[in-house]
């Protein structure tokens, strides 16, 4: 499996930015897919995730601002950030999670949201 993802930038607070993340593989057969983010000095931590049957989970401080979705046919996991703060400033990664129980990182996209 293979992950490549892009789309980060500069953008203000209280604007929207649209991540997406390629895969060699399809983005429905899947255990889970998501996207996690890492703050200077901080843990990487979960953004927003998707279960091969929809099922979404995500981090409390971006709900109802975030979204995941897929597309089937081009293999493309995407995140729509809506209403950007400072606070989600970070790197942000997508994962892959197979049934194998195989897990893939993508490389990274940086995200910057100025106040």
């Amino acid at each position: 499996v293979q992950l490549q993802a892009s789309g980060g930038g500069l953008v203000q607070a209280g604007g929207s930015l649209k991540l997406s993340c390629a895969a060699s593989v399809s983005v429905f057969s899947i255990k889970t897919m998501g996207w996690y983010r890492q703050a200077p000095g901080k843990q990487r931590e979960l953004v927003i995730e998707i279960t091969g049957s929809g099922f979404v989970n995500s981090a409390d401080s971006v709900k109802g601002r975030f979204a995941i979705s897929r597309d089937s046919v081009k293999n493309i996991m995407y995140l729509r950030m809506n209403s950007v703060e400072p606070e989600d400033t970070g790197v942000y990664y997508c994962k892959h999670e197979g049934w194998d129980d195989v897990t893939t990182w993508g490389q990274g996209t940086q995200v910057t949201v100025s106040s």
